[in-house]
């Protein structure tokens, strides 16, 4: 059947397993298609579809799963998350506008709003993420939009969306949020008064490292704008290839989930309690700063951590060098545990801008049994102290 009785009470599952497809629509196949096309002629029927630079059948399906995923009104899809954050900057920024942003923020991210931006008069503040009074005070008479982050996804601050999202309206200002290291399962920002949800679809969404895209949630007419205007001008839709894989992805996105965030808890608390780690960053973790925050605005945690071992910068290139589960690699949220090292060999000028301590090291802990993972850092950190 194409339509499902009681969709309103749907859950996140339910949304993952079937909303959107149409079994009458493409002859009962159990899988929509690729529609790998360019485009739509109209000779007997306006079925509303013309080229696929503006949007695609395949594509559409994506972003009603994870519009309702997100409960925002209507979701977009991208070529990638920084073609769907830099495109919703510039649906919402002008000429002589201000940002504010959290200091740690995703280093493209933070490259966007320093060295591009700037072109187009557009300025960027950046402020300590876990303060609300620090956004508060940085506001200024041509601040457009908060732009977040939470958890930062190197050290894992949280900002407080609901009383950042009051700020944001006390001063009509439009709230952007990345919200990738959560995903829907664990985090719902709009219901928290967020006006934009963004996400790298490259990580979680996707979860087999074989895509490339990005998403925006929000309400229909502004994401009827970004779709018309950005996304159609700049040409940065998801293809649909890209985006059946994406539904792939988010079939299994609960089920991958809860397994990121079991393993990456024991993780976590086996790093906290090493002799040769000096600090974990993991907002799970009872001993993070904002736990009682994380608890209030998220319902779980994924499995993306960073931590500083006791060590030379020497000794913690070896100690990476000796993980044999841990691939190095700069992404995250994949099936495969992913290792990454922004914090060694930091120059402090760098530390003291981003707040990236010297020694950090940031794991991605995917879908092997934990205590594989567990055995793994051990050794590699057994090794870095002989």
């Amino acid at each position: 059947m194409s339509v499902h009785p009681g969709q309103e009470t749907w859950s996140k599952e339910d949304i993952c397993a079937h909303l959107g497809d149409d079994y009458d629509r493409f002859l009962g196949a159990i899988v929509p298609p690729i529609f790998q096309n360019s485009l739509f002629t109209r000779k007997t029927v306006n079925h509303g579809y013309t080229y696929t630079r503006v949007t695609n059948p395949t594509t559409e399906i994506a972003e009603t799963k994870i519009a309702a995923l997100e409960e925002g009104e209507e979701a977009k899809c991208f070529a990638s998350g920084m073609a769907a954050i830099t495109s919703t900057l510039m649906s919402v920024l002008e000429q002589g506008s201000h940002v504010l942003c959290p200091r740690s923020v995703y280093t493209p991210t933070r490259a966007f709003l320093e060295n591009y931006m700037p072109r187009f008069g557009v300025e960027a503040t950046f402020v300590e993420s876990e303060s609300v009074e620090a956004f508060e005070r940085a506001i200024r008479p041509n601040t457009k939009v908060i732009l977040l982050e939470s958890p930062v996804s190197n050290l894992f601050t949280l900002q407080d969306l609901a009383q950042l999202a009051g700020l944001a309206r006390a001063h009509n200002l439009t709230t952007i949020i990345d919200n990738t290291w959560a995903t829907p399962m664990y985090q719902n920002p709009i219901r928290l008064g967020i006006d934009l949800v963004v996400h790298s679809a490259s990580k979680y969404m996707g979860g087999h490292s074989d895509i490339v895209g990005g998403v925006v949630v929000g309400r229909k007419e502004t994401l009827t704008e970004i779709m018309h205007r950005e996304r159609g001008l700049f040409g940065a839709i998801m293809d649909p290839h890209q985006s059946w894989l994406l539904l792939r992805g988010l079939r299994t996105l609960p089920l991958r989930m809860r397994q990121h965030q079991e393993s990456g808890m024991k993780v976590a608390k086996f790093l906290e309690e090493h002799p040769a780690v000096e600090r974990v960053f993991y907002p799970g973790l009872q001993s993070h700063p904002q736990f009682e925050l994380g608890r209030k605005q998220m319902s779980g945690y994924s499995g993306l951590m960073s931590f500083v071992p006791k060590g030379s910068v020497e000794q913690i290139r070896a100690f990476i060098k000796q993980l044999s589960f841990f691939e190095e690699g700069p992404s995250w949220g994949g099936f495969e545990s992913l290792i990454n090292s922004p914090g060694v060999g930091i120059s402090e000028e760098a530390s003291s801008l981003t707040g990236i301590p010297s020694g950090l090291v940031r794991i991605s802990v995917g879908l092997e049994k934990a205590e594989t993972l567990i055995d793994d850092l051990d050794r590699g950190l057994f090794a870095m102290k002989a």
